[in-house]
């Protein structure tokens, strides 16, 4: 009988990515959907940066671009980590490619062996437990709630560690919670990760720019750390580029070395004109950034004053990103007379059928307690899904 690899068979499919499909198949059948379960600025990318994809392609950059990525595309992504982030990095340190999820990948799956553990907070982006499976790694988890603002404690990382763990894995600003390490937070992680040999940290930073608190830190900045430290970020979030798909790992040259050799043989470069618009993207004035990054906070406060709004919902204020995981386990148990509500994922189908919008279960994301909802949305689509949510919850006895 055919089937296919135990690799394959290993992964989940993206819950995130399911929510969507099913939301948009509702709206194909003609029902009135609010989608705030995809990861995505509802931005249009900036006129000058399209402006630099279109001569990009009058220029003929239409043939194979290197592996690791255009050199004036990586140095700018040095000038951009020494001027934004005083990290100091060389072109050689440097790889583009397809998008920071192939990023995530390709160092997963050019530093951890069979057997090895990979730590990672929950809640966590869905990828990250599934590609280090896929890299026949172990996932360990570190619980990090609503209590505690969804952020880890040097004492739970020094707990977690054991002889055979390779990397942690760190997202912040973070998807799905919206939380922030500050600079004190970062320092303490670092010196637990300095104690341990051969362990390395692969910094997710790909929601810098969208941050509510002031400066992005990067735990790459500390001493010591930045032969330890795997800085992955892109082009998606901060410039609205997601269909664009670059991103960039920054790390000791002898990651990027075996990870250009890994994308030598299963992807090669990435595309020729969506890096000459990441080019503008980083080179060209970066008030564009500023003003989406206004935006979103003006969101974050009108989604988080209207979820206050809800009973039976628990919500904390985001630093960053565009998501909020406000706590509904308060309505497990409880019923519309049609159906009961057991977890957040019945939470979410529940909401999407009966209120018309789209979020997605906190199962999905280590956190059986919360849900996720994005607010990269308009101000009317923002109020009128928390009404239907409202409405929809308030029918749950």
């Amino acid at each position: 009988m055919a089937k296919l690899s135990e690799r394959l068979n290993r992964l989940a499919p993206s819950a995130t990515l399911a929510m969507s499909q099913k939301s948009s198949e509702m709206k194909a059948q003609g029902i009135d959907v609010i989608n705030l379960s995809v990861g995505e600025p509802d931005f249009n990318t900036p006129d000058h940066i399209k402006e630099a994809g279109k001569k990009a392609i009058e220029q003929n950059f239409s043939k194979y671009s290197p592996v690791p990525g255009y050199p004036d595309l990586r140095t700018a992504i040095v000038n951009k980590l020494e001027n934004e982030n005083g990290l100091h990095y060389t072109a050689s340190e440097i790889l583009v490619s397809n998008g920071a999820k192939q990023c995530v990948c390709n160092a997963i799956l050019a530093l951890v062996d069979d057997g090895e553990e990979v730590i990672i907070p929950a809640p966590y982006w869905v990828s990250y437990p599934q590609m280090v499976k896929l890299a026949g790694g172990e996932p360990v988890f570190i619980e990090a709630g609503f209590e505690q603002e969804f952020k880890i404690t040097p004492e739970q990382l020094e707990a977690a560690i054991t002889p055979k763990t390779k990397m942690l894995i760190l997202c912040s600003p973070s998807n799905p919670t919206g939380s922030v390490y500050n600079k004190e937070e970062l320092a303490a992680l670092a010196e637990v990760i300095k104690r341990h040999d051969d362990l390395y940290v692969l910094a997710d930073e790909i929601y810098e720019h969208i941050n509510y608190v002031g400066k992005h830190e990067s735990i790459a900045q500390f001493p010591g750390m930045k032969e330890r430290s795997i800085i992955i970020n892109g082009v998606s979030k901060a410039y609205a580029m997601t269909g664009w798909r670059i991103g960039f790992m920054a790390a000791p040259e002898w990651i990027t070395k075996g990870c250009n050799k890994l994308q030598g043989q299963y992807t090669s470069g990435p595309s020729s004109i969506s890096q000459k618009a990441a080019l503008e993207a980083y080179v060209a004035s970066q008030d564009c950034v500023e003003v989406m990054r206004q935006a979103f906070e003006k969101r974050r406060d009108l989604i988080v004053s209207l979820a206050r709004e809800i009973p039976g919902l628990e919500v904390n204020v985001p630093q960053g990103a565009f998501y909020l995981f406000p706590k509904c386990s308060s309505f497990y148990g409880k019923s519309d007379g049609e159906r009961t509500i057991n977890s957040s994922t019945d939470l979410a189908m529940y909401l999407l059928e009966k209120g018309h919008v789209a979020t997605v279960g906190g199962d999905a994301f280590g956190d059986p307690d919360c849900f996720r909802m994005s607010y990269a949305t308009s101000d009317d689509n923002i109020r009128e899904a928390m009404k239907r949510i409202k409405e929809a919850l308030a029918k749950l006895k």
